[in-house]
């Protein structure tokens, strides 16, 4: 008997590391997660866009599509080379990341410049002489996934550099809830989006007072301006992420001196309002900041992108970039 009750001793310790460890996981997730932030409002922000013109009946099923060649990006094909990364070659995160941010400031600023010169999108024209709805569901399907992988390497990488486990199981198993607590809440709140207009419809025809039809048929009305809010949010996001990437791996490789003086700058802007609005309006002056430096790093970028790196890649890959 005294050796049942020491083993169920040693069980219940157990069970308490465990359950300890569980914790740890979780609340280094969430710390890291919460570094994400800026990133996820643009996976959610951008995601949408890819089943606009597709019947109601696929819009789920896309997004579940999405949202499963998401959790492959993070978890099978990312992680593994997040952990080799941290463990055997920290030094190439930081190099790693800015070129993220820079596809993301290139990424906005395109967006801009298609607004500010419209001019006829290759992209387009092949969609609209696409007459297959399962096999423009595949292209639709695949431009996501491709979009979410280089989104999915920044919220990962960015999760790493903000994680502070003791080994290599923990660094693991805390980017694992990072990754799928972020696909959940991303693909989540996207497949709530898309479907917004369906249950405004619902509600116009089916609600059992004049209150709720009218919320119903305000829903609907509101949701051609919510995407395109979403789509200027996206782009902003875009720009503020990329930018504040770029700037901040400027600053751990030695070239600190525009991440000090925008600081600086946000500082003395805060400075300048009552105390109780102070943080607030320096967190927003330093985010316009990096987000103006996205801008123009991204318009950089633009002629590189299409007349250099495009080109090469389509040499080798045999298809236009």
């Amino acid at each position: 008997m005294s050796g049942l009750l020491a083993l169920l001793d040693d069980v219940a310790g157990i069970a308490k590391v465990a359950a300890a460890s569980v914790d740890d996981v979780v609340a280094a997730a969430g710390k890291a997660g919460a570094k994400t932030a800026g990133v996820i409002i643009d996976d959610a922000a951008v995601t949408p866009k890819y089943v606009q013109g597709f019947a109601p009946a696929r819009e789920l099923p896309i997004i579940w599509r999405i949202a499963r060649g998401s959790i492959f990006n993070k978890i099978i094909l990312l992680l593994p080379v997040a952990l080799l990364l941290a463990n055997f070659a920290p030094w190439l995160i930081t190099p790693l990341l800015m070129i993220g941010g820079s596809y993301l400031c290139f990424e906005g600023a395109e967006k801009i410049f298609h607004v500010l010169f419209p001019h006829g999108s290759h992209g387009v024209h092949e969609d609209l002489k696409e007459r297959d709805p399962g096999h423009l569901e595949e292209q639709k399907v695949r431009g996501a996934i491709k979009t979410d992988f280089i989104l999915s390497a920044e919220i990962m990488t960015i999760a790493l550099a903000a994680i502070e486990a003791p080994n290599v199981w923990m660094q693991g198993a805390t980017l694992a809830v990072v990754g799928l607590g972020v696909t959940v809440a991303v693909y989540g709140s996207v497949a709530l989006i898309v479907k917004m207009d369906d249950v405004g419809l619902f509600m116009a025809n089916n609600a059992p007072t004049l209150i709720g039809r009218g919320l119903g048929r305000g829903l609907v009305k509101a949701m051609p301006g919510v995407m395109k809010t979403l789509s200027i949010v996206g782009t902003a996001a875009m720009l503020w992420v990329g930018g504040s990437i770029v700037i901040h791996g400027m600053e751990v490789l030695g070239f600190g001196w525009l991440g000090h003086h925008i600081h600086d700058w946000a500082y003395a802007l805060g400075h300048m309002v009552p105390e109780q609005w102070a943080g607030a309006v320096e967190w927003v002056s330093k985010a316009t900041m990096d987000g103006l430096f996205g801008l123009a790093w991204g318009f950089v970028l633009i002629p590189v992108a299409t007349k250099v790196i495009g080109p090469v890649l389509g040499a080798f890959s045999g298809k236009s970039v």
